[in-house]
């Protein structure tokens, strides 16, 4: 598979798989290569990984990052991972804040149930779980929104990854 398939469908960290025709160690090293010859784009490695970035005078908010892990499949042939996604701490915020709307959201479905038990009133629990959804929704659109938003810089990186690779 050559070619980069990401669809429109609810992944909010696109993923892409390659074969190629080269060992993985070579692959890195063309990676590092790169790092020297252009200013483009911010280039590091950690052992079998290449992470591929956007200068920071060009990154906005949803600025996504190419993560690129390449493992040996024989001596001439290696397979490499690879998936876009947000700045890590915009990703962190992320789910935090996913984290906190379950917490709160399992809380008010506990608070229902004792209320609903002992005969209490129970509204503003419900509405405040309607409210959460809300959240929850507004959240999933923000992401899609800032995957749009980045969108065009995904498309250079992975460029850059072909160029690189010479694919």
């Amino acid at each position: 598979m050559n070619s980069m398939e990401i669809s429109n469908e609810i992944v909010l960290r696109p993923r892409f798989k390659l074969a190629l025709k080269q060992s993985n160690e070579a692959v890195l090293k063309s990676f590092e290569a790169t790092k020297k010859n252009q200013i483009d784009f911010l280039v590091s490695r950690v052992d079998n990984h290449a992470y591929i970035r956007i200068p920071k005078q060009q990154q906005h908010f949803w600025s996504p990052q190419l993560h690129l892990e390449i493992t040996q499949q024989d001596k001439n042939h290696s397979s490499l991972h690879g998936f876009f996604g947000p700045n890590p701490r915009v990703w962190t915020l992320f789910i935090f804040l996913h984290f906190a709307i379950a917490i709160l959201f399992i809380t008010l479905g506990i608070s229902i149930y004792t209320n609903y038990s002992l005969d209490k009133p129970f509204s503003l629990q419900i509405a405040s779980m309607f409210f959460l959804i809300i959240c929850w929704i507004g959240l999933y659109m923000g992401a899609r929104i800032g995957k749009a938003t980045g969108e065009k810089q995904m498309w250079k990186l992975y460029q850059f990854m072909k160029c690189t690779l010479k694919l």
